[in-house]
Protein backbone atom coordinates (compact mmCIF):
# COMPACT_ATOMS: atom_id res chain seq x y z
CA UNK A 1 0.00 0.00 0.00
CA UNK A 2 1.28 3.24 -1.31
CA UNK A 3 2.06 6.09 2.07
CA UNK A 4 1.43 9.98 1.56
CA UNK A 5 2.75 12.32 3.46
CA UNK A 6 -0.08 14.56 5.21
CA UNK A 7 1.20 18.42 4.56
CA UNK A 8 1.12 20.50 7.34
CA UNK A 9 3.13 23.72 8.11
CA UNK A 10 7.10 22.97 8.62
CA UNK A 11 8.85 24.33 11.60
CA UNK A 12 9.86 28.39 10.95
CA UNK A 13 14.28 28.16 9.94
CA UNK A 14 15.28 31.36 7.95
CA UNK A 15 17.62 28.91 5.47
CA UNK A 16 15.27 25.90 5.13
CA UNK A 17 13.69 24.44 1.39
CA UNK A 18 11.87 21.87 4.44
CA UNK A 19 13.57 18.61 3.05
CA UNK A 20 11.44 16.98 5.66
CA UNK A 21 14.15 16.14 8.37
CA UNK A 22 12.75 18.74 10.73
CA UNK A 23 9.59 17.04 10.34
CA UNK A 24 11.02 13.34 11.35
CA UNK A 25 11.56 12.09 15.28
CA UNK A 26 15.36 13.69 15.37
CA UNK A 27 14.71 17.24 13.97
CA UNK A 28 18.33 18.42 16.06
CA UNK A 29 19.68 16.16 13.05
CA UNK A 30 19.10 19.31 10.71
CA UNK A 31 22.58 20.82 12.08
CA UNK A 32 24.87 18.38 10.75
CA UNK A 33 22.91 16.79 7.93
CA UNK A 34 21.05 20.55 6.05
CA UNK A 35 22.96 21.75 2.96
CA UNK A 36 22.69 25.33 4.08
CA UNK A 37 24.54 24.76 7.51
CA UNK A 38 27.33 23.17 6.57
CA UNK A 39 27.51 21.16 3.56
CA UNK A 40 30.69 18.82 3.26
CA UNK A 41 30.99 17.67 -0.58
CA UNK A 42 34.25 16.42 -0.44
CA UNK A 43 33.68 13.49 2.52
CA UNK A 44 29.85 12.75 1.16
CA UNK A 45 31.60 12.36 -2.39
CA UNK A 46 34.13 9.88 -0.92
CA UNK A 47 31.17 8.36 1.00
CA UNK A 48 29.24 7.72 -1.94
CA UNK A 49 31.19 7.55 -4.89
CA UNK A 50 34.83 6.33 -3.84
CA UNK A 51 36.15 9.58 -4.89
CA UNK A 52 36.08 13.02 -5.04
CA UNK A 53 35.32 15.30 -8.36
CA UNK A 54 38.50 16.15 -10.42
CA UNK A 55 39.96 18.99 -10.81
CA UNK A 56 41.07 19.28 -14.37
CA UNK A 57 39.12 19.74 -17.58
CA UNK A 58 35.61 20.93 -18.05
CA UNK A 59 33.41 17.95 -16.66
CA UNK A 60 33.61 17.06 -13.21
CA UNK A 61 34.75 20.54 -11.97
CA UNK A 62 31.31 21.70 -12.88
CA UNK A 63 29.37 18.28 -13.02
CA UNK A 64 30.95 16.43 -9.86
CA UNK A 65 31.65 12.68 -9.95
CA UNK A 66 30.78 11.38 -13.52
CA UNK A 67 31.04 7.53 -14.59
CA UNK A 68 29.54 7.79 -17.74
CA UNK A 69 27.31 10.94 -19.51
CA UNK A 70 24.65 10.99 -22.14
CA UNK A 71 22.15 13.08 -23.97
CA UNK A 72 19.19 10.13 -24.02
CA UNK A 73 15.81 9.69 -24.13
CA UNK A 74 13.21 7.28 -23.82
CA UNK A 75 11.56 5.85 -26.76
CA UNK A 76 8.55 6.15 -27.02
CA UNK A 77 8.38 8.84 -24.88
CA UNK A 78 5.64 8.55 -21.86
CA UNK A 79 2.82 10.46 -22.14
CA UNK A 80 2.30 12.87 -19.41
CA UNK A 81 6.35 13.19 -18.86
CA UNK A 82 8.27 16.38 -18.23
CA UNK A 83 10.43 15.19 -21.20
CA UNK A 84 10.46 11.24 -22.12
CA UNK A 85 9.96 9.97 -18.48
CA UNK A 86 13.38 8.57 -17.88
CA UNK A 87 13.28 9.39 -14.17
CA UNK A 88 10.12 7.44 -13.69
CA UNK A 89 10.83 4.17 -15.64
CA UNK A 90 13.85 4.27 -13.41
CA UNK A 91 11.56 3.86 -10.39
CA UNK A 92 9.69 1.29 -12.05
CA UNK A 93 11.97 -1.16 -13.40
CA UNK A 94 13.96 -1.03 -9.65
CA UNK A 95 10.43 -2.21 -8.69
CA UNK A 96 9.55 -4.45 -11.46
CA UNK A 97 12.83 -6.27 -10.29
CA UNK A 98 12.70 -6.36 -7.35
CA UNK A 99 15.62 -4.70 -6.56
CA UNK A 100 13.78 -1.77 -4.35
CA UNK A 101 10.47 -2.55 -2.46
CA UNK A 102 9.29 0.92 -2.52
CA UNK A 103 10.09 4.39 -4.68
CA UNK A 104 10.28 7.52 -2.23
CA UNK A 105 9.19 10.34 -4.69
CA UNK A 106 6.75 13.17 -5.14
CA UNK A 107 3.60 13.27 -6.85
CA UNK A 108 0.92 15.60 -7.08
CA UNK A 109 -1.78 16.82 -4.86
CA UNK A 110 -4.94 15.54 -5.10
CA UNK A 111 -6.59 19.13 -4.87
CA UNK A 112 -3.81 21.19 -6.71
CA UNK A 113 -1.45 19.33 -9.04
CA UNK A 114 1.43 21.83 -9.18
CA UNK A 115 1.49 21.29 -5.38
CA UNK A 116 4.10 18.45 -4.54
CA UNK A 117 2.68 15.81 -2.07
CA UNK A 118 6.03 12.58 -0.77
CA UNK A 119 4.67 9.73 -1.48
CA UNK A 120 5.91 6.33 -0.98
CA UNK A 121 5.01 3.69 -4.04
CA UNK A 122 5.50 0.43 -3.84
CA UNK A 123 3.70 -0.78 -7.11
CA UNK A 124 5.58 -0.15 -10.56
CA UNK A 125 2.16 1.08 -11.67
CA UNK A 126 1.93 3.67 -9.77
CA UNK A 127 4.79 4.93 -10.69
CA UNK A 128 3.27 6.58 -13.61
CA UNK A 129 1.03 8.73 -11.64
CA UNK A 130 3.93 10.85 -9.76
CA UNK A 131 5.12 12.22 -13.85
CA UNK A 132 5.84 15.69 -14.52
CA UNK A 133 6.91 18.63 -12.47
CA UNK A 134 5.90 19.91 -9.60
CA UNK A 135 6.75 23.79 -8.01
CA UNK A 136 6.75 24.21 -4.25
CA UNK A 137 8.15 22.54 -1.10
CA UNK A 138 7.89 18.69 -0.51
CA UNK A 139 9.37 17.29 2.69
CA UNK A 140 10.30 14.54 1.06
CA UNK A 141 12.46 12.58 3.92
CA UNK A 142 9.62 12.97 6.20
CA UNK A 143 8.73 9.52 5.03
CA UNK A 144 11.93 7.97 5.42
CA UNK A 145 11.03 6.62 8.99
CA UNK A 146 7.58 5.80 8.19
CA UNK A 147 8.78 3.58 4.96
CA UNK A 148 11.86 1.88 7.02
CA UNK A 149 9.07 1.09 9.94
CA UNK A 150 7.07 -0.78 7.43
CA UNK A 151 9.56 -3.15 6.55
CA UNK A 152 10.89 -1.17 3.68
CA UNK A 153 14.97 -1.44 3.82
CA UNK A 154 15.59 -1.41 -0.10
CA UNK A 155 14.70 1.87 -0.78
CA UNK A 156 15.02 4.04 -3.98
CA UNK A 157 14.65 7.77 -3.49
CA UNK A 158 13.86 10.46 -6.08
CA UNK A 159 14.95 13.84 -5.14
CA UNK A 160 16.47 17.55 -5.78
CA UNK A 161 19.59 18.07 -4.69
CA UNK A 162 18.94 20.02 -0.78
CA UNK A 163 16.69 16.68 -0.22
CA UNK A 164 19.56 14.49 -1.11
CA UNK A 165 22.56 15.96 0.55
CA UNK A 166 20.69 15.16 3.68
CA UNK A 167 19.74 11.89 2.57
CA UNK A 168 23.09 11.15 2.27
CA UNK A 169 24.24 12.93 5.66
CA UNK A 170 22.08 10.21 7.06
CA UNK A 171 22.35 7.35 5.66
CA UNK A 172 24.92 5.72 7.49
CA UNK A 173 22.41 5.98 10.59
CA UNK A 174 19.28 4.50 8.72
CA UNK A 175 19.75 1.00 8.89
CA UNK A 176 18.73 0.91 4.51
CA UNK A 177 20.16 -2.76 3.12
CA UNK A 178 20.38 -1.20 0.07
CA UNK A 179 19.54 2.38 -1.85
CA UNK A 180 19.31 3.50 -5.11
CA UNK A 181 19.50 7.63 -5.27
CA UNK A 182 17.94 9.16 -8.43
CA UNK A 183 18.58 12.74 -8.63
CA UNK A 184 16.90 15.55 -10.76
CA UNK A 185 18.96 18.64 -11.09
CA UNK A 186 17.04 21.53 -10.04
CA UNK A 187 16.20 25.18 -10.96
CA UNK A 188 15.02 27.21 -8.37
CA UNK A 189 12.09 26.65 -6.27
CA UNK A 190 9.32 28.70 -5.03
CA UNK A 191 6.23 28.11 -3.05
CA UNK A 192 2.95 26.69 -4.59
CA UNK A 193 1.09 29.75 -4.27
CA UNK A 194 3.79 32.37 -5.77
CA UNK A 195 4.19 29.77 -8.67
CA UNK A 196 0.62 30.41 -9.26
CA UNK A 197 1.17 34.24 -9.71
CA UNK A 198 3.98 33.18 -12.35
CA UNK A 199 1.29 31.46 -13.81
CA UNK A 200 -0.85 34.22 -14.09
CA UNK A 201 1.30 36.03 -15.72
CA UNK A 202 2.28 33.94 -18.39
CA UNK A 203 -1.05 33.52 -19.94
CA UNK A 204 -4.74 34.88 -19.48
CA UNK A 205 -6.13 31.31 -18.55
CA UNK A 206 -3.45 29.90 -15.98
CA UNK A 207 -5.93 27.34 -14.81
CA UNK A 208 -5.57 25.58 -18.24
CA UNK A 209 -1.66 25.78 -18.40
CA UNK A 210 -0.63 21.87 -17.37
CA UNK A 211 2.78 21.99 -18.41
CA UNK A 212 5.91 24.09 -18.24
CA UNK A 213 9.67 23.50 -18.74
CA UNK A 214 12.68 26.24 -19.36
CA UNK A 215 14.01 25.04 -22.48
CA UNK A 216 17.50 24.64 -23.47
CA UNK A 217 16.94 26.66 -26.04
CA UNK A 218 16.28 29.68 -24.00
CA UNK A 219 12.15 29.72 -24.63
CA UNK A 220 9.93 28.64 -21.83
CA UNK A 221 7.23 26.16 -23.24
CA UNK A 222 3.81 25.97 -21.66
CA UNK A 223 1.23 23.46 -22.65
CA UNK A 224 -2.48 23.64 -22.35
CA UNK A 225 -5.87 21.36 -21.53
CA UNK A 226 -6.57 20.97 -24.59
CA UNK A 227 -3.14 19.81 -26.30
CA UNK A 228 -2.39 24.02 -27.04
CA UNK A 229 1.33 25.00 -26.65
CA UNK A 230 2.70 28.34 -26.52
CA UNK A 231 6.52 29.48 -26.41
CA UNK A 232 8.23 32.51 -24.32
CA UNK A 233 11.61 33.73 -25.09
CA UNK A 234 13.17 33.65 -21.31
CA UNK A 235 14.17 37.49 -21.95
CA UNK A 236 10.64 38.26 -22.39
CA UNK A 237 9.34 36.42 -18.86
CA UNK A 238 7.74 39.19 -16.58
CA UNK A 239 10.42 38.25 -14.22
CA UNK A 240 10.44 42.12 -13.18
CA UNK A 241 6.80 41.91 -12.02
CA UNK A 242 7.45 38.77 -9.53
CA UNK A 243 7.78 40.00 -5.77
CA UNK A 244 11.11 40.12 -4.65
CA UNK A 245 10.73 36.72 -2.45
CA UNK A 246 9.62 34.90 -5.21
CA UNK A 247 12.90 33.46 -5.14
CA UNK A 248 13.83 32.15 -0.79
CA UNK A 249 17.14 32.98 -0.25
CA UNK A 250 17.88 29.19 0.03
CA UNK A 251 17.39 29.22 -3.59
CA UNK A 252 19.67 31.94 -4.53
CA UNK A 253 22.26 30.39 -2.35
CA UNK A 254 22.21 26.93 -3.84
CA UNK A 255 26.10 25.22 -4.07
CA UNK A 256 24.64 21.95 -5.90
CA UNK A 257 22.12 22.85 -8.79
CA UNK A 258 23.35 18.90 -10.88
CA UNK A 259 22.52 16.84 -7.63
CA UNK A 260 26.13 15.45 -7.42
CA UNK A 261 25.56 13.14 -4.82
CA UNK A 262 22.86 11.12 -6.61
CA UNK A 263 23.77 7.75 -8.24
CA UNK A 264 22.67 8.97 -11.26
CA UNK A 265 21.42 12.30 -12.36
CA UNK A 266 18.35 12.57 -14.96
CA UNK A 267 17.51 16.21 -16.43
CA UNK A 268 17.35 18.90 -18.66
CA UNK A 269 20.56 21.38 -18.37
CA UNK A 270 22.63 19.55 -21.03
CA UNK A 271 20.47 17.77 -23.15
CA UNK A 272 20.24 19.92 -25.74
CA UNK A 273 16.38 19.12 -26.69
CA UNK A 274 16.35 16.08 -25.15
CA UNK A 275 17.13 14.49 -21.32
CA UNK A 276 20.53 15.09 -19.55
CA UNK A 277 21.77 11.69 -17.90
CA UNK A 278 24.59 11.31 -15.42
CA UNK A 279 25.43 7.77 -14.46
CA UNK A 280 28.04 9.14 -11.01
CA UNK A 281 28.98 5.30 -9.45
CA UNK A 282 28.61 1.52 -10.25
CA UNK A 283 25.11 1.66 -8.42
CA UNK A 284 24.29 4.40 -11.03
CA UNK A 285 25.23 2.25 -13.84
CA UNK A 286 23.36 -0.62 -12.52
CA UNK A 287 20.19 1.18 -12.54
CA UNK A 288 20.84 2.93 -16.28
CA UNK A 289 21.35 -0.63 -17.23
CA UNK A 290 17.93 -2.00 -16.53
CA UNK A 291 16.43 0.00 -19.30
CA UNK A 292 19.50 0.67 -21.76
CA UNK A 293 17.73 -1.13 -24.56
CA UNK A 294 14.85 1.23 -23.98
CA UNK A 295 17.11 4.38 -24.41
CA UNK A 296 18.48 6.54 -27.45
CA UNK A 297 21.44 7.46 -26.18
CA UNK A 298 24.60 9.56 -27.21
CA UNK A 299 27.36 11.83 -26.62
CA UNK A 300 26.02 15.41 -25.24
CA UNK A 301 26.87 18.16 -27.96
CA UNK A 302 27.89 21.42 -26.57
CA UNK A 303 28.45 24.65 -29.09
CA UNK A 304 28.62 28.33 -28.13
CA UNK A 305 30.35 30.82 -25.72
CA UNK A 306 29.24 31.39 -22.40
CA UNK A 307 31.32 34.15 -20.88
CA UNK A 308 29.47 37.34 -21.83
CA UNK A 309 26.22 35.80 -20.59
CA UNK A 310 28.00 35.25 -16.97
CA UNK A 311 29.64 38.23 -16.83
CA UNK A 312 26.26 40.23 -17.79
CA UNK A 313 24.42 38.17 -15.18
CA UNK A 314 26.55 38.80 -12.38
CA UNK A 315 26.62 42.31 -13.43
CA UNK A 316 22.60 42.54 -12.35
CA UNK A 317 23.10 40.36 -9.53
CA UNK A 318 25.74 42.75 -8.29
CA UNK A 319 23.12 45.53 -8.90
CA UNK A 320 20.15 43.81 -7.39
CA UNK A 321 21.91 42.68 -4.22
CA UNK A 322 23.68 46.52 -4.17
CA UNK A 323 19.49 47.59 -3.78
CA UNK A 324 20.26 49.11 -7.58
CA UNK A 325 17.73 48.49 -10.30
CA UNK A 326 18.64 46.50 -12.78
CA UNK A 327 19.61 47.43 -16.29
CA UNK A 328 16.84 46.14 -18.55
CA UNK A 329 16.87 45.93 -22.25
CA UNK A 330 14.83 47.95 -24.06
CA UNK A 331 11.38 46.33 -25.33
CA UNK A 332 11.56 46.95 -28.55
CA UNK A 333 14.94 44.97 -28.68
CA UNK A 334 13.79 41.93 -26.71
CA UNK A 335 12.23 39.99 -29.79
CA UNK A 336 15.31 40.39 -31.64
CA UNK A 337 17.82 39.52 -28.82
CA UNK A 338 15.43 36.30 -28.01
CA UNK A 339 15.61 35.15 -31.62
CA UNK A 340 19.24 35.53 -31.94
CA UNK A 341 19.96 33.70 -28.40
CA UNK A 342 19.06 30.75 -29.49
CA UNK A 343 21.64 31.07 -33.19
CA UNK A 344 24.74 31.98 -31.08
CA UNK A 345 24.11 31.30 -27.19
CA UNK A 346 25.52 28.58 -25.31
CA UNK A 347 24.22 25.23 -25.97
CA UNK A 348 24.32 21.70 -24.47
CA UNK A 349 27.15 21.33 -22.11
CA UNK A 350 27.67 24.76 -22.25
CA UNK A 351 24.64 25.81 -21.13
CA UNK A 352 25.10 23.90 -18.62
CA UNK A 353 28.13 24.96 -17.68
CA UNK A 354 26.84 28.51 -17.71
CA UNK A 355 24.33 28.12 -15.44
CA UNK A 356 26.41 26.75 -13.13
CA UNK A 357 28.94 29.89 -13.27
CA UNK A 358 26.10 31.96 -12.97
CA UNK A 359 25.15 30.13 -9.57
CA UNK A 360 28.25 29.98 -8.44
CA UNK A 361 28.06 33.93 -8.31
CA UNK A 362 24.23 34.32 -7.31
CA UNK A 363 25.04 32.45 -4.03
CA UNK A 364 28.35 34.44 -3.45
CA UNK A 365 26.62 37.60 -3.69
CA UNK A 366 23.78 36.76 -1.92
CA UNK A 367 25.07 35.58 0.67
CA UNK A 368 27.37 38.21 1.18
CA UNK A 369 24.42 40.48 0.93
CA UNK A 370 22.14 38.63 3.30
CA UNK A 371 24.14 36.43 5.59
CA UNK A 372 27.92 37.21 5.47
CA UNK A 373 28.89 35.08 8.39
CA UNK A 374 27.74 31.85 6.38
CA UNK A 375 29.93 32.46 3.66
CA UNK A 376 32.99 30.41 4.90
CA UNK A 377 30.69 27.45 6.09
CA UNK A 378 28.22 27.35 3.36
CA UNK A 379 30.27 27.87 0.15
CA UNK A 380 32.21 24.97 -0.98
CA UNK A 381 35.59 25.24 -2.25
CA UNK A 382 34.41 24.14 -5.88
CA UNK A 383 32.13 26.49 -6.04
CA UNK A 384 34.45 29.63 -5.48
CA UNK A 385 36.74 28.09 -8.26
CA UNK A 386 33.69 28.26 -10.49
CA UNK A 387 33.45 31.96 -9.97
CA UNK A 388 37.33 32.87 -9.78
CA UNK A 389 37.65 33.31 -13.85
CA UNK A 390 34.91 36.39 -12.84
CA UNK A 391 36.96 37.85 -10.19
CA UNK A 392 34.58 36.42 -7.36
CA UNK A 393 37.10 35.34 -4.49
CA UNK A 394 37.19 34.81 -1.27
CA UNK A 395 38.12 37.37 1.06
CA UNK A 396 40.45 36.51 4.12
CA UNK A 397 37.59 36.07 6.30
CA UNK A 398 34.97 33.95 4.16
CA UNK A 399 37.07 31.09 3.68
Amino acid sequence: MNIIAVQESAPHRKLCTDCGVSRTEDPSRCGYACQFISPDYATLEQQVHGRTRGSAGDIEPFFGVVKEMHQAALKPARQGAQWTGITTRLGEALLERGEVTAVLCVGPDPEDNWRPVPRLITSAADMASCRGMRMGYAPLLELLEPAIAAGHTRLAVIGIPCQIYALRALEAELGLEHLVVIGTPCSDNTTTEHFHEFLSLLDSNPEQINYLEFMPDFHVELRFVGGAKKRIPFLQLPIADLRDDFFPLTCRTCVDYVNTLSDITVGYMGGSGEQWLLVRNQRGQDTLEQIRPELSLKAPSSSGKRASAVKGFIENTRRATGGLPLRKMPQWLRPIVGKIMPLTGPKGLEFARTRLEMKAAESILHLRRAAPKRLRSMIPDHVWKLAAPYGITPDKDEC
